[in-house]
């Protein structure tokens, strides 16, 4: 393909969903990430998209946000491995909240199994994923339907959190940067998420690397109050995802890392079986908010997959050589 041909498909793709990484470019155009980030530039200077970490969006996309039907055909292998291994923080018996989202909907789908889950929700995808879960209990939000996400917002949503405690909760969003934290595009969807963080304990964001280093309108979730980041790992010659990930861990973010594996093919499903998964977790430089100095660190999740003994600690320190 000539590289002419190259770019009118990217920018057809970017037209039609909003938003692209540039892993979903270079699959489908058949050509290396390398190629497509330079035909990504060029299609930068002539005005006709915006780049972002590892993608590319329609001019404008600071405030710009894609509807359901296009994000969830964005980064659908990523989303699945992070979803298999958030699903892993989750315990018997637990209340947590989930937002609305892709990646949560998909973390939803696997806690139909973890019995005697309770889970608070505003998003009628994570609901709908959990209708025929025998023992996990759902309770929904009131508010205003958001047709664009299926997500209840405005104030009725807002003050049916009040006075709500659970020991987690899991949100996406559209961009998160060490500076500013985790962000969306939308100030309604903004507001009911800072009041789901108000009721948890800890907060675990759920974001695929394409949103690292992206930032958009609305701060939902400043980044000293999100205790646990679950993301797939960056594309080898994305220094820029991997310099934001460290600057995340310097900040006191665990960071919990997910490989692709067999999921590579995008394919989602509820039943579908786990994608085999390695696990890094950045150890955290110093106290959190509210915990005490020389005190137990955080809970870290169950590795799933094989890994070989001093796998972490190299994974970490190629992270940081980036």
């Amino acid at each position: 393909m000539f590289a002419a041909e190259r770019r009118q498909l990217i920018l057809e793709m970017v037209r039609a969903n909003g938003a692209v990484s540039l892993r979903e470019l270079a699959r489908v155009v058949q050509t290396s990430e390398v190629t497509v980030r330079r035909d990504v530039r060029a299609l930068e200077a002539e005005g006709l998209l915006d780049r972002r970490h590892g993608g590319a969006v329609l001019p404008g996309g600071f405030t710009r946000e894609s509807g359901f039907p296009q994000k969830s055909h964005l980064a659908t292998a990523e989303k699945t491995a992070i979803a298999d291994l958030a699903a892993g923080l989750v315990e018997e018996g637990e209340a947590i909240v989930v937002g609305a989202g892709t990646t949560t909907q998909e973390l939803a789908r696997r806690l139909a199994r973890v019995p005697g889950l309770t889970v608070v929700t505003n998003s009628l995808l994570v609901a709908q994923a959990l209708a025929h879960a025998n023992r996990v209990e759902v309770v929904m939000t009131g508010g205003t339907l958001r047709g664009s996400n299926y997500a209840l917002v405005g104030s009725g949503a807002e003050q049916s959190l009040q006075g709500l405690r659970v020991s987690r909760a899991f949100l996406s969003g559209s961009g998160l940067t060490a500076e500013r934290g985790l962000s969306t595009s939308n100030m309604l969807s903004a507001s009911v998420d800072r009041a789901l963080v108000q009721a948890a304990a800890e907060v675990v964001v759920l974001a695929d690397h394409t949103k690292l280093g992206t930032d958009t309108m609305f701060q939902t979730v400043p980044t000293d109050v999100i205790t646990r980041l679950v993301t797939d790992e960056p594309p080898p010659h994305d220094d820029r995802a991997a310099t934001e990930l460290q600057a995340l861990a310097d900040q006191g973010v665990q960071i919990a890392v997910a490989g692709t594996g067999a999921s590579g093919n995008g394919s989602v499903g509820g039943d579908a079986a786990p994608a085999r998964q390695q696990r890094r977790d950045v150890p955290l430089p110093g106290p959190r908010r509210g915990q005490v100095p020389g005190g137990p660190t955080l809970r870290t999740a169950a590795v799933l997959g094989d890994q070989t003994p001093g796998t972490d600690r190299a994974r970490v320190a190629d992270l940081r050589r980036r």
